[in-house]
């Protein structure tokens, strides 16, 4: 498992050295990918299901994100680009076409439906951070057109 993480943190350093993300926040992108990765990976022990596993992780990488964009006064999106990296099932759409190539259409839906729902579960976990972490931001600052 320590193998693993450390194979998921240097992903994740390598996918924000190709997307361009600025050298600060990758590390701290890296980190918050990694933890996000582990949730994953350790809450299925525990009956978790997959899908809520990811949904739990996203969300911590996007808290961790949106805490780090007010920390350094960067975009968001620097910090949720290299931590989401982990997360995404690449392996299991791969898998579903391969499964369809080879005319295993059943096996082919079965990993689909799977591939659709963890990237369901990924922006579910996105939006949920986004809106718990910009809840209060307009209270106070209502229009009223007739004062």
């Amino acid at each position: 498992m320590w193998l693993e993480i450390l194979f998921v943190f240097i992903a994740t350093i390598a996918f924000g050295i190709l997307f361009n993300v600025p050298t600060t926040a990758i590390l701290f992108g890296s980190i918050a990918g990694t933890i996000g990765f582990t949730f994953l990976r350790l809450l299925p022990a525990y009956g978790v299901t997959t899908i809520f596993a990811t949904v739990v992780a996203s969300f911590f990488v996007a808290m961790m994100s949106h805490f780090l964009a007010k920390k350094f006064r960067a975009p968001v999106t620097i910090f949720i680009i290299p931590g989401i990296i982990p997360l995404v099932p690449g392996s299991k759409a791969y898998f579903t076409m391969l499964a369809f190539v080879e005319g295993n259409y059943l096996g082919g839906l079965e990993l689909g439906i799977e591939t659709m729902l963890q990237a369901g579960a990924i922006a579910a976990g996105l939006v949920f951070a986004l809106s718990i972490y910009s809840f209060g931001k307009g209270i106070g600052l209502r229009y009223e057109p007739n004062r």
